[in-house]
């Protein structure tokens, strides 16, 4: 038998997992954008744990019964199209913006927003332990501690990169 969740623990877990959707829409890009080493390991590492986050949402979703947002990924123009804007996402004219860039100005503008989905994220995880009787699932509240760990530490990186004076000093 599962313990107990709350309408506030499944619309965190929704709410992220459209979240992590962009980051990886984000982190896609950086391959043909950029040859920043720096940024290229960093980006298939957030791909990679929130691609596996994802997954880890969606079971702890069904296993309860509860609706898995339909990201829809694979349809022509459906990026970015009718997916909630939860704290720190970028807004779609950020996104376009960040998928014209390329080289120094991409590396910057993905890092800055990188950084505010991140915080944003930070928010969702706060407001879920702020909310009375949330989060005391066992598996959501590691869930969300580990997010919460994982997304200072990589803001603490990104803030780092974004302080490099020159581009040579990134690669």
């Amino acid at each position: 038998m599962l313990p107990p969740s709350s309408p506030a623990d499944t619309r965190f877990v929704q709410g992220m997992i459209f979240h992590h959707a962009q980051a990886l829409e984000m982190t896609a890009m950086i391959p043909t954008r950029t040859r920043n080493k720096g940024l290229l390991t960093l980006g298939a590492r957030i791909n990679s744990s929130q691609s596996e986050e994802i997954k880890f949402m969606k079971g702890w979703l069904v296993a309860r019964g509860e609706s898995v947002p339909d990201l829809m990924p694979d349809m022509p123009g459906m990026k970015g199209a009718e997916i909630p804007l939860m704290p720190g996402m970028l807004t779609r004219e950020q996104m376009d913006t960040l998928r014209r860039a390329t080289g120094p100005e991409f590396e910057r503008l993905f890092l800055e927003g990188m950084i505010h989905h991140h915080e944003g994220a930070l928010t969702m995880v706060k407001d879920l332990f702020d909310t009375p009787g949330s989060g005391q699932d066992a598996e959501l509240f590691t869930f969300a501690t580990d997010a919460d760990n994982t997304q200072r530490a990589e803001i603490r990186i990104m803030q780092t990169m974004l302080r490099k004076e020159t581009p040579e000093e990134k690669r």
